[in-house]
């Protein structure tokens, strides 16, 4: 379960460092790939088999289906942590997130986030959390 934030930095090659905590549950080769929101999302193998299963099971005949997958998979990668924790970001994938310097790590229990530390900003400033608990409420979420 990964869970967490962490502010890190791209170097020039597009390398970010992983923090240890999560590299922990990672493994040495990770997916990675464009997430809701604007970010990317950063699965272990196994969750990713996980998530694969899940699509696969969309009905292919749903223009919407299709176009759901075609988001997750056509620019998913296998990254490998080299020695140092650090895992080498596409170029497509960090322009799609605008990922140039900043970057946040919010763990997502299944995944890992990766934001420009500005689109984590602007998107998650909390304000209205008691719209969205009972919201959450509604489907059966409750503390």
């Amino acid at each position: 379960m990964f869970t967490g934030e962490y502010n890190h930095t791209l170097d020039t090659k597009g390398r970010l460092i992983i923090p240890q905590k999560l590299r922990e549950q990672l493994g040495a080769v990770v997916k990675v790939t464009r997430g809701l929101d604007g970010c990317l999302f950063l699965f272990n193998m196994d969750d990713w088999a996980e998530f694969e299963q899940k699509l696969r099971k969309l009905p292919f005949m749903s223009k919407n289906a299709r176009q759901f997958m075609r988001f997750f998979t056509a620019g998913a990668t296998d990254c490998e942590l080299d020695k140092q924790g650090r895992v080498l970001l596409p170029a497509t994938l960090r322009e799609f997130a605008c990922l140039d310097k900043e970057v946040v790590l919010a763990g997502m229990l299944n995944r890992i986030e990766l934001w420009s530390k500005e689109k984590w900003t602007e998107n998650n400033a909390f304000d209205n959390m008691d719209e969205i608990a009972a919201t959450m409420a509604e489907l059966g979420i409750t503390m």
